[in-house]
């Protein structure tokens, strides 16, 4: 069964083709009329505002803090009941070297913020922080798939590894398009949850 949404597909493909047009078309739009140079990079804030731009058209949740419980494979992203104290303590999380740069990543990455979306915007996110702290992004062209994924399965016990191959692949190419384009590539980012209702668990 596909998620609930504004466009009334029903199929799961279908909606995933659907979400990958038009969020890659909005993600376009964000690049380019000036939008990302004005949120305040590295806050939550700015990652919900980006949410809502990419997937208003398509979700009533857009923007909005996940109200169920999520997990991909076996691992359980943040409970509800403790997600907002989790974002509030990612806020105040430091950013000023590589390092703390992706452990902040990390950090939203298992606090998984919306019910869909959280990678394509986390990726535009972090590339914002990096783009102000350091002068550069990560050129996700240069990331294979499948170790990324493993990295960031992994990331939540040991981040060496994730560190070390978005290292690797950043550029200073900041105002690329297509540099941009590549962190929201659907390659990248389907990724099937198993959704718990909160009083489930």
């Amino acid at each position: 069964m596909a998620l609930e949404n504004k466009l009334g597909i029903t199929s799961s493909p279908e909606l995933a083709e659907a979400e990958e047009k038009i969020s890659k078309k909005k993600a376009i739009e964000l690049f380019e009329n000036g939008t990302l140079n004005k949120l305040e990079a590295g806050k939550f804030a700015s990652l919900k505002a980006i949410h809502q731009y990419l997937f208003d058209d398509i979700y009533t949740f857009a923007g909005e803090v996940r109200k169920v419980n999520i997990a991909k494979g076996n691992f359980r992203f943040a409970p509800v009941m403790y997600l907002e104290a989790a974002l509030d303590n990612i806020d105040k999380m430091p950013q000023s070297t590589f390092d703390e740069i992706i452990e902040k990543y990390v950090e939203m990455n298992i606090a998984h913020p919306f019910r869909e979306g959280n990678g394509r915007s986390t990726r535009i996110w972090l590339d914002c922080i990096l783009k102000k702290e350091i002068g550069m992004v990560v050129d996700w062209s240069q990331v294979d798939k499948e170790d990324y994924l493993l990295a960031m399965e992994r990331s939540p016990i040991k981040d060496i590894e994730i560190k070390h191959i978005l290292k690797n692949a950043l550029t200073d190419k900041v105002n690329d398009r297509e540099v941009y384009m590549k962190g929201i590539d659907h390659s990248y980012y389907y990724e099937g949850y198993t959704t718990f209702k909160t009083e489930e668990l």
